[in-house]
């Protein structure tokens, strides 16, 4: 078993040591916002479409006119779509930030203190644990009193984030006098060395100003969709306990000795008893192209003395499925018959499609069910994995199970033919996160220990006290800001490679699917952004080509050179697939020969934004 995933680790395994239950307001209560605050959310090129996400965000802005703060190292698209102000900050700093905000709101008393404490654990003394350190409140930590001694001014902020302090205490005020401030965080930012500490701290800004609970707010969390219910297969009950965090599958295969529960976050055992022999990739990049690292995925994975078997399920062959033992040929969603629920990023908005077979399948090429139910044959167990029916019989009674709860959906041929199914809005009170838990704490608890937000987590010392860290990291009770040792404050690795590499979702392909269409680099490709003080220093105009390289590897693509992106950071789109030349350059332009392979302190997730490199013309 793995748990966690690529895409969230750390903020779904910081946030319930905060909130709870993960929930975020839907972008719909924008329309009754008149502040919005957004660290690290590009919707107009991670949720581009013509419904869900983005559209309610603008929708919701044209009602409210609100006005929006977009923090992210790079002027994005989204800053001009949404005619937002940009703050540019240095990656893994936003904690910084927080802290430097709640310093104003503390000294300037923009915060009713009883209010954070009626709803919150550890803003203060007052609310502690009692095994906590009496100055082991956030208050302490960002006055100075707590243990380390340093206030946490907007000057300390600003030297860390690079936004000036004037602008952070006037961002404070903003944010406290707004009558409603929807305060959202995206995903890139946790996708850092200490992304979970991202998460917690600006998880606790609504949480200090009060902006939770009410129309027009919101918790901090990036909201997902309210899905429609479409059932899924039955897939029983897996005998093995054991788990293993998703990102550490290539040291589950290179060193399983090492896998513990108190060392790399193994749960279900003390300890891996054995490697991983057999790998099974079905519709996955993250094999070679999407894992960090590659240079070193490339190693373990041709090395048969650890992992023997790699059986891969595609439909393109790609830089993951050139590893395969045995390649399966597999069908697109084009060749089969099925029934799906509404994506996460669909927002308020949920609805079912049944897709329709439009291409015969070709050759030897089969679905995934089709394979699956073969094997289970060939083990005596294919009864059993189909219960007796196709994929399209599946879809049918699935469809028929939603039908007996609303009766009113047409019969199974007719919804087929209609492709999309039954479109619903979420209410007002599932697009409201915490509605309950404002007006009632004490009737409506959230599901932490304590039933409150909590700023310190008990539950987190205790860990920090159980787990074996590697030398430099810490899992705080706080969402203190922790330097992440690839970073600009490093001034040891900086010295041979100055520049913070961060990567994101570009708009020309999504994640490494349809990165092989040329028509598409055509019309987004895949350059290294670099702001002119950079580009100047090393004598590069946009369109050279160049090498972004570290310890880890060396990448060939063009650069950009644009005002976009702050002096001293650079920025690659993610999900370009791997290609080495024979100087073992990646000219195919994979931000992962570059990245870490090393997880964050809580979750053992992915750091892929969180690098060090140099940049120099090809």
């Amino acid at each position: 078993n793995y748990h966690n995933t690529y895409s969230t680790a750390q903020i779904a395994t910081a946030t319930p040591y905060t909130h709870g239950d993960y929930v975020g307001s839907h972008f719909t209560q924008i329309a009754h916002s008149d502040l919005v605050v957004l660290f690290g959310l590009n919707l107009s090129e991670t949720r581009m479409s013509g419904g869900g996400q983005v559209e309610e965000l603008r929708r919701a802005l044209e009602t409210s006119k609100a006005r929006v703060i977009i923090i992210d190292p790079r002027y994005t698209d989204s800053v001009i779509t949404e005619h937002a102000e940009w703050l540019p900050i240095r990656p893994t700093t936003d904690a910084a930030l927080v802290a430097g905000i709640a310093h104003t709101l503390i000294t300037e008393q923009l915060l009713d203190e009883a209010l954070v404490n009626r709803y919150c654990v550890g803003y203060d003394r007052s609310t502690l644990p009692d095994t906590a350190a009496s100055n082991a409140s956030y208050k302490d930590y960002v006055l100075g009193t707590g243990d380390d001694g340093i206030a946490k001014t907007p000057e300390w902020a600003a030297d860390i984030t690079g936004i000036p302090a004037t602008r952070i205490r006037q961002l404070a005020r903003e944010i406290a006098s707004a009558r409603a401030c929807y305060i959202c965080q995206g995903w890139g930012p946790q996708r850092h060395a200490n992304g979970e500490q991202t998460v917690r701290a600006i998880q606790t800004l609504p949480a200090l100003t009060g902006h939770f609970g009410r129309p027009g707010t919101n918790n901090g969390n990036w909201p997902y969709g309210t899905p429609y219910g479409v059932p899924l297969l039955p897939v029983g009950k897996n005998p093995i306990t054991t788990s293993i965090p998703c990102y550490l599958w290539t040291d589950a295969i290179q060193h399983p000795e090492k896998m513990t529960a108190t060392t790399m976050g193994v749960k279900g055992a003390d300890r891996l008893k054995t490697g991983i022999k057999l790998f099974f990739n079905q519709a996955g990049n993250t094999l070679l192209n999407q894992h960090g690292e590659t240079n070193r995925t490339r190693q373990i994975l041709a090395d048969e003395s650890l992992c023997e078997t790699i059986i891969v399920i595609e439909n393109h062959m790609t830089p993951s499925a050139m590893y395969a033992d045995l390649l399966l040929p597999e069908t697109s969603y084009l060749e089969a018959e099925d029934l799906v629920d509404s994506s996460y990023a669909a927002g308020s908005h949920n609805y079912m499609i049944a897709i329709q077979k439009t291409v015969k399948p070709m050759w030897e090429v089969r679905s995934t069910y089709d394979i699956c139910a073969d094997i289970a044959g060939h083990l005596g167990l294919r009864e059993k994995y189909t219960e007796g029916r196709t994929q399209a019989q599946w879809a049918e009674m699935h469809y028929q199970q939603i039908r007996e709860k609303r009766p009113y959906l047409p019969e199974w041929s007719v919804a087929k033919e209609m492709g999309v199914i039954d479109q619903r809005i979420a209410t007002e009170q599932q697009s409201l996160a915490f509605a309950d838990f404002r007006a009632d704490a004490e009737a409506n608890p959230l599901s932490t220990p304590s039933g409150k937000i909590e700023i310190y987590s008990q539950a987190l010392a205790d860990l920090a006290q159980a787990w074996t860290l590697p030398e430099g990291e810490r899992i705080p009770a706080l969402p203190e800001f922790c330097p992440a040792k690839e970073s600009h404050l490093n001034k040891a690795l900086t010295a041979k490679y100055p520049l913070q590499l961060s990567g994101f979702h570009t708009k020309g392909h999504t994640h490494s699917t349809y990165s092989n269409v040329l028509m598409l680099h055509e019309a987004v490709p895949d350059e290294v952004w670099i702001n002119p003080i950079d580009a100047s220093a090393r004598q590069l105009k946009s369109g050279d080509r160049v090498h972004v390289f570290n310890d880890r590897g060396v990448v060939e693509l063009p650069c950009k050179v644009t005002q976009r992106i702050l002096p001293g950071v650079a920025a690659m789109p993610q999900g370009a697939w791997t290609q080495l030349d024979g100087n073992g350059v990646d000219v195919g332009g994979c931000i992962n020969t570059l990245t870490s392979h090393h997880p964050s302190p809580l979750a053992k997730g992915n750091p892929q934004h969180t690098n060090l490199v140099e940049i120099k013309r090809a």
